[in-house]
């Protein structure tokens, strides 16, 4: 166009950067902005991921419409119970609802839940009002299922031998054959050793926890864009996240909420912001924020 200044590139970005059409309509950003933090827990029932499903649709013939799941991030082994709406007035709380920001931080917890949903799925009756009494049988199948980042059952990992199953007892096996042919004093001793193998098996499933949670993050760490922010960065908030209640409605809706002010630095990525009326956000993780030019 016949004009020039020995900046004129760098000032001609800066400008545009600065558009505020162009910073709350930008695309997402889906590459995350931290390498992978696995959890690492290095013996069963030292780290448990715990949370709620629900609420359930429809309730439980017995009035229970939430379930309360925890998982031992080592063994995979699960517990279950369902929940009564009538919970909070018992324990006398108020029960606020909200929506989580960031799942994958708590990833084995939500992943369990995914899981028993489907299993509950496929054995509830054609009313589905008698799912509180099948998570005996869901949880039968979980429990006694090979897992992959262990390379062992969760059964195994936590009384040191595989669970006999019915089958096993109708069309007998060759271990329940040996079993039935065992003296008392025989079978104390089995099991001892069997008890005393238990922390070799577990030292095992451990290396191949460590090497799966390895390759995962590996496989991560590609995708990795870095980006961090310290306190009294302006940022913008992706708009679905936990900042507003509501997702954003019209194909014209800006896809991003702010200004923002950064004003504590957490680990592992997770700041705590505060927006022009003084209200706390947080913390909320880095994956929804990106910094704002004004």
């Amino acid at each position: 166009m016949g004009y020039y200044w020995p900046t004129m590139v760098q000032d001609c970005m800066d400008f545009a950067k600065k558009c505020d059409a162009c910073q709350f309509n930008a695309n997402f950003i889906h590459q995350p902005p931290e390498p992978l933090h696995p959890t690492i827990s290095s013996r069963p029932f030292e780290i448990w991921g715990l949370d709620v499903v629900g609420p359930i649709t429809p309730k439980a013939s017995n009035g229970h419409e939430y379930i309360l799941a925890a998982i031992d991030y080592f063994s995979k082994w699960a517990e279950v119970v369902s929940l009564m709406t009538s919970l909070a007035e018992k324990f006398k709380f108020k029960q606020y609802k909200s929506s989580m920001y960031n799942a994958p931080a708590n990833g084995v917890a939500e992943a369990f839940n995914k899981t028993l949903c489907n299993l509950l799925r496929k054995v509830v009756a054609k009313s589905k009002r008698d799912w509180h009494e099948r998570i005996g049988e869901a949880l039968w199948v979980y429990r006694t299922t090979y897992k992959t980042p262990t390379q062992a059952t969760p059964y195994a990992l936590v009384y040191g031998v595989e669970a006999v199953l019915p089958l096993e007892l109708r069309i007998q096996s060759l271990r329940v054959a040996i079993q039935e042919q065992l003296t008392s004093d025989d079978n104390d001793k089995l099991r001892l050793e069997e008890l005393e193998a238990l922390d070799e098996k577990r030292l095992q499933a451990q290396q191949k926890l460590q090497c799966y949670q390895a390759q995962l993050s590996r496989a991560f760490n590609k995708k990795v864009r870095p980006r961090s922010f310290q306190a009294g960065d302006l940022v913008l908030a992706v708009r679905r996240s936990i900042i507003t209640s509501h997702k954003p409605k019209g194909k014209f809706t800006s896809k991003w909420d702010g200004p923002y002010v950064v004003q504590e630095v957490y680990t592992n990525d997770a700041y705590k912001i505060v927006d022009e009326n003084s209200v706390h956000v947080g913390p909320i993780n880095g994956k929804f924020l990106k910094r704002y030019y004004s």
